[in-house]
């Protein structure tokens, strides 16, 4: 329940972000959203119609490649979004095109952000750039933010309006930098985990699919043998796995550190 509320959420402040500071001001956002605005801006259609409609086959490619739990999430945010788009009306709250562009761009980064951190996405291109990011360690924000230059390039080009096409770049990076604050799962770190129940932990460890690295060590003072468990895992998984070690290991003493780079195998779902 509490993902769909997250979802819900954030749906509502993608949907706010686009009636109250961007369609008002035709300034686009990223992705299929941006290019369903892009086509209304051209020929009066219903933009959140337009939105609903270009998202249906990237949630079908979504559902084959990523997950049912991601693409129902998903499913829900495009339909809430869609929904509050016809209820909250298109006023411009900005009456300055950049002050427009950085907070719809905020907003729509937060409604997306909160939205990955619980499982799901707001659609479109998030879920082609989630797709992408499964293989690669991409940011997804900057994933994002270069898929959707095509969208502004087009813009600018057929509106003959390079200040309208570069305060859509603006909202559009601002919204990539604000997703990659929230949504961290890019981010690795290294667990060292020096514990005398070694047992229960690497269990617990591997429950979750996370390789662990097992070294026979002493302490210096105490003299006494103990084990150090060595992992690689994702900022998003962090806090689940500092409750797992409390709650298995309260004694254990846990050295955290940030990862450059890895290579070879490693679990990225």
């Amino acid at each position: 329940m509490f993902p769909i509320c997250i979802t819900v959420l954030g749906a509502a402040l993608v949907a706010a972000s686009f009636n109250l500071f961007l369609i008002p001001r035709q300034i686009l956002s990223g992705g299929l959203s941006g290019i369903s605005m892009m086509v209304g801006y051209f020929t009066n259609w219903n933009i959140a119609f337009l939105y609903l409609l270009s998202n249906l086959p990237v949630i079908i490619w979504g559902l084959l490649r990523i997950g049912r739990k991601f693409i129902l999430l998903s499913v829900t945010s495009v339909i809430f979004t869609t929904w509050f788009m016809h209820i909250i009306p298109e006023i411009p709250v900005a009456q300055n095109d950049i002050l427009a562009a950085v907070t719809g761009g905020v907003l729509i980064g937060v409604g997306t952000g909160i939205s990955m951190r619980v499982g799901g996405s707001t659609g479109g291109f998030d879920i082609i750039g989630s797709i992408v990011t499964q293989k690669r360690d991409f940011p997804l924000g900057t994933s994002l933010f270069m898929l959707n230059g095509l969208v502004i390039l087009a813009l600018g080009y057929y509106k003959n309006n390079w200040d309208l096409a570069l305060n859509s770049m603006l909202s559009i990076y601002i919204t990539a930098k604000v997703i990659d604050m929230i949504h961290t799962r890019h981010l690795k770190v290294t667990v060292f985990i020096m514990t005398r129940n070694k047992e229960p932990l690497v269990e617990q460890l591997m429950k979750v699919h996370r390789g662990v690295t097992i070294v026979n060590t002493e302490g210096a003072y105490t003299k006494q043998p103990q084990h150090m468990l060595m992992t690689v895992t994702t900022r998003y998984e962090l806090i689940d796995l500092r409750n797992m070690i409390r709650n298995t290991d309260p004694d254990a003493f846990v050295n955290i550190v940030e990862t450059i780079g890895i290579m070879g195998q490693f679990r990225r779902g």
